[in-house]
């Protein structure tokens, strides 16, 4: 099965810039692609780990993915999907959840020979201000960016130039990683379809219309009764065990509604459609087994936290 074939299946894709052209690429060539998180805090927390499964998964296809830590992008703070401004980080802070979270990364793909790590502040923070505003400042029409479903939302409140400026730095990731590595897609969450797209705008301008780049946006997961997946009345489920504790990690699994355990598994397990089904069709006979959300327990948790946890 083709990889686009088998997200869609997975109801794992949200928006696409070009579906026909990303599927016949993916089907004739491996690829390198890349997605990026800002260490914001020390530890992820599951909500993340949907495009980073998304990751693996073009890993497991042969392609390459690139996981970028947003060592500059961090600094700075990322508009997206907030009402208010960012407390701006110390650098020291910043610099330690750069060191957590690629600690993190390494656990989660550690084996995987081929999934390359990248922090952008090894290329951002190398850009004079003069450099920045001439060589890529100057293709970024503003007018574009106000119509930015990021900008615009934030704009009856307010927004510092520091977060409107985030939507180019992610721009310039984008053309720095296609020139270096080749890489022609970027994955991201729904929010970010506004600077993947910008990314995209950027490379055409800078290295001509018919650079082949691509972006990919996952749907907002929402839990069966419309509140956002991935909250407790404690709080976020961490990655980090000092953070959630595996037992409280496998639990939070466990105790998935039946409306909402398939989708699960079909996004955060690599068991095949096959299996899924069969667990679909125990949900349907036999929902007080509860074997389709032991399964993704399991499956989850032995993922995030290593056999010998589960």
């Amino acid at each position: 099965m083709n990889i686009i074939d088998e997200l869609e299946w997975r109801g794992a894709i949200n928006q696409q810039t070009d579906a026909k052209g990303l599927h016949d690429l993916v089907e004739s060539e491996k690829i390198s692609l890349y997605c990026g998180v800002d260490p914001t805090g020390d530890s992820m927390h599951i909500g993340h780990l949907i495009p980073f499964i998304m990751m693996k998964r073009f890993a497991d296809a042969g392609h390459h993915p690139y996981i970028l830590i947003g060592g500059a992008t961090g600094s700075i703070g990322d508009p997206s999907g907030r009402k208010t401004e960012r407390q701006l980080q110390t650098m020291e802070q910043v610099n330690h959840n750069v060191e957590s979270l690629t600690k993190q990364m390494k656990h989660l793909f550690g084996d995987e020979a081929n999934i390359t790590m990248v922090n952008n502040y090894d290329w951002l923070s190398k850009i004079s201000l003069l450099d920045f505003l001439r060589d890529y400042g100057k293709y970024v029409n503003v007018n574009t960016m106000l119509a930015k479903d990021i900008v615009a939302s934030r704009l009856e409140n307010g927004i510092s130039f520091t977060e409107f400026s985030y939507q180019i730095l992610q721009s310039i990731d984008f053309l720095t990683l296609h020139r270096q590595h080749n890489i022609q897609l970027q994955i991201g969450g729904a929010d970010q379809w506004g600077n993947i797209t910008a990314g995209i705008d950027l490379i055409h301008k800078v290295d001509g219309s018919d650079e082949k780049v691509y972006g990919l946006t996952i749907p907002l997961m929402l839990k069966a009764d419309g509140t956002k997946f991935g909250k407790t009345a404690g709080g976020a489920i961490w990655l980090d065990p000092e953070k959630t504790s595996p037992y409280e990690f496998y639990q939070f699994w466990y105790n998935q509604d039946d409306r909402d355990v398939v989708k699960y598994l079909k996004y955060f397990t690599f068991l095949s459609k096959e299996e899924i089904d069969e667990l679909a069709q125990k949900v349907e006979t036999e929902p007080e087994k509860r074997e389709a959300q032991r399964r993704l327990a399991e499956e989850v948790t032995t993922f995030v936290h290593g056999k010998e946890a589960m």
